[in-house]
């Protein structure tokens, strides 16, 4: 697997990243700056964590309209798969890669904690290695991490199960307590209309090792290696 991570300004979660490709895969990404607009030879782009452009104006909407983002776009027309993870979730929305948008969380409170999330489908490349309805557990570290979109747009993502994560107790029920950002319908991460591109907010690249504390986000970046 051949892959590239999108490096923004203020983006920090690059290593982690690049520690979780490289366990699943056995070969390190290559990092990709803001600027550049050749993607070619790469066969997934991963859009990471942290705070582009320092959040300002609109969580990820300054990096929606750095030159890569063209390339982004093109990559995943061409059939190229797409992860963005919690910045790089927000930067998919405001670029139109995915539908919907990142609000403040419900307590308008940054959270960081572990959460668990429920796989709701597991024949997708980024899922294989799970079990439809498995829980595992993520971190989580974000402000904006409320999901939110119109009622045709969530109609649209269940009828089509593009919903890939929902926010769930250890259990697997989707109750408001496990919801700690308020997102709509506890998606915690959807899939774009043909599947090839995956947003999430919570953080699996920080579970990856016994070292970490667990395994639990490993499954993910072995689905994509083996595809």
């Amino acid at each position: 697997m051949k892959a590239g991570i999108v490096l923004f300004p203020g983006i920090n979660r690059e290593r982690d990243i690049a520690i979780a490709l490289k366990l699943a895969s056995g070969q390190a990404p290559r990092m990709v700056w803001h600027t550049e607009t050749d993607v070619s030879g790469l066969d997934v782009l991963v859009l990471p964590g942290g705070f582009s452009y320092g959040d300002y104006l609109r969580c990820g909407a300054m990096a929606a309209r750095s030159p890569v983002m063209r390339a982004v776009h093109d990559h995943a027309a061409r059939g190229g798969y797409v992860l963005g993870v919690c910045n790089g979730f927000q930067i998919l929305t405001e670029a139109g890669l995915l539908p919907g948008a990142l609000l403040r969380n419900a307590s308008l409170r940054f959270l960081s904690q572990d959460c668990r999330l429920r796989v709701e489908r597991a024949d997708t490349v980024f899922t294989s290695r799970y079990q439809r309805g498995q829980v595992f557990r993520a971190p989580m570290a974000h402000g904006d991490g409320n999901y939110t979109a119109d009622e045709a747009t969530l109609e649209r993502l269940e009828g089509e199960r593009l919903v890939a994560f929902r926010y769930a107790t250890a259990t697997g029920e989707t109750t408001p307590e496990a919801n700690r950002n308020g997102s709509a319908r506890n998606i915690a991460g959807i899939y774009s209309a043909n599947l090839r591109v995956l947003g999430l907010m919570p953080h699996p690249e920080d579970l990856v090792d016994p070292l970490m504390g667990g395994t639990d986000g490993l499954p993910l970046f072995e689905s994509l290696a083996a595809a």
